[in-house]
């Protein structure tokens, strides 16, 4: 390639000299080909720093990592514009402490912008200064909620379909975990649920407790104070007021639980058919359960022995081995057609023999279809329904899909999901951990939304 170099003979010119520039290959001032920095810049795009180095070398570019960082801060971000349809989610700079927010376009499933924040003013000022927003796809956040209907009060808003069947998902387990002792095969006299704690003696003082400490707390948070504040005005663990917060009733936390499965439980059929045959002795049985996979002491061994010897407990009582409670949830909320032929059959003896798991079973049912085949104009029967159930938990489930009732009714009619927002969430994710969390926001901002 051959340019020219002109001279200014001019002696009041600062030029001097200048060089003759190619359109589309060379720019003034550039120790690079615009070709070349194209390619530098999409390599910086997709892989990064450190990476991105040692990718140029290897086509035979010697470049440093922060070079490449420095060309993808000077790209510029395209402005959002107007978007019809967007999805709304959080994502952590630091779980646990400080998150962000991305939206995306959801014609294109393409994030437009990154918020430093995910505040609900901050989300409104950004839907102000690009109005026209018609559906808003978000997750059942109150700060999301609250921030279209300030910056775009006339936008239909849709809860994620996703986070409604998480949402029952966990007000399930909760209820299995309440009757663990419903999910193990005994005879029908001892299959009874666990009652609730009486109200004598301590057990009545924890109580009493339990329902002042959960009116105080839904008292405060329904004025719109914080969980920090609730926390430093009752003298509470954060966690332990986010779980007052989620418990609609008291009731939901005064369900006693059966201890916990052990790593001796799935032995027992093992050991008993080995005392049936005579076999009583403690270190040799331990020493069968280790060669069977057990990891547990041999003085749990001796233990359930003396029980068996004492009489206090039947080896033939202990053969059963109960479904773990995530399990049970597993089966209660998959749809009927996905689960196994045992799996249908341990779930008719469970619900044989528990009321409430019956009960639950048949709601979930309900609403998993209405999710599923979106027919929302049955919520309101559902919500009865579930109210009405006596599940505590359930009826706790209900109370949150009335506070949000239109959202969710959108989320159950409407066809918009945010299955595109969680999709970027996760890409987000993998960036920011390929970065090793070094990224600031400008930086993460750009790799996001103009990487391919």
């Amino acid at each position: 390639m051959r340019i020219r170099r002109f001279f200014c003979d001019d002696t009041a010119c600062d030029r001097r000299t200048f060089a003759e520039q190619v359109p589309g290959v060379t720019t003034p001032y550039a120790r690079r080909t615009s070709l070349l920095r194209g390619l530098l810049e999409k390599i910086a795009l997709a892989l990064g720093g450190r990476p991105g180095a040692r990718m140029a070398r290897l086509l035979a570019v010697e470049v440093s990592r922060t070079t490449l960082l420095r060309l993808v801060r000077a790209l510029p971000v395209p402005e959002a514009g107007t978007l019809p349809v967007l999805g709304v989610d959080d994502f952590a700079f630091r779980k646990g402490n400080t998150y962000g927010s991305i939206i995306v376009d959801m014609h294109t499933g393409r994030p437009v912008d990154l918020l430093p924040d995910r505040h609900a003013d901050t989300f409104a000022d950004w839907l102000r200064a690009r109005p026209g927003a018609q559906v808003i796809c978000r997750d059942r956040a109150n700060g999301y909620a609250e921030g279209a209907r300030l910056g775009a009060p006339d936008a239909i808003q849709v809860a994620d379909r996703f986070h409604l069947l998480h949402n029952l998902t966990q007000a399930v387990d909760r209820v299995v975990r309440a009757h663990r002792a419903c999910l193990k095969d005994r005879p029908e006299a001892e299959a009874v649920a666990q009652p609730r704690p009486s109200t004598d003696g301590e057990q009545g003082r924890r109580v009493e407790v339990t329902r002042q400490r959960h009116a105080e707390i839904h008292a405060l948070h329904t004025t719109g104070v914080g969980t920090t504040a609730i926390s430093k005005a009752l003298n509470l663990d954060g966690k332990t007021v986010r779980r007052y917060i989620r418990a609609a009733t008291a009731d939901e936390l005064l369900t006693e639980t059966a201890p916990r499965a052990r790593g001796l439980d799935e032995h027992t059929s093992y050991l008993a058919e080995r005392w049936e045959q005579g076999c009583t002795n403690a270190t040799r049985l331990t020493a069968e359960l280790r060669e069977r996979g057990y990891r547990g002491s041999a003085r749990t061994v001796r233990r359930l022995l003396q029980s068996w010897r004492d009489g206090t407990i039947k080896p033939t009582a202990m053969t059963a081995v109960a479904p773990k409670p995530r399990e049970v949830t597993g089966w209660i909320i998959r749809p009927a057609a996905e689960r196994t032929d045992r799996e249908r059959a341990d779930l008719a003896r469970i619900l044989g023999r528990c009321d409430s798991l019956r009960t639950v079973d048949r709601l979930v049912s309900d609403f998993a279809g209405m999710l599923r085949q979106r027919q929302g104009q049955h919520l309101d029967t559902w919500i009865t329904q579930a109210r009405s159930s006596g599940v505590a938990q359930l009826a706790g489930f209900a109370a949150g899909l009335v506070k949000d009732y239109d959202a969710v009714r959108n989320g159950l009619t409407l066809p918009y999901s945010s299955g595109a927002v969680e999709g970027n969430v996760c890409r987000l994710k993998a960036i920011k951990r390929q970065m090793y969390g070094r990224a600031n926001f400008d930086l993460l901002r750009r790799r996001v939304i103009l990487a391919e």
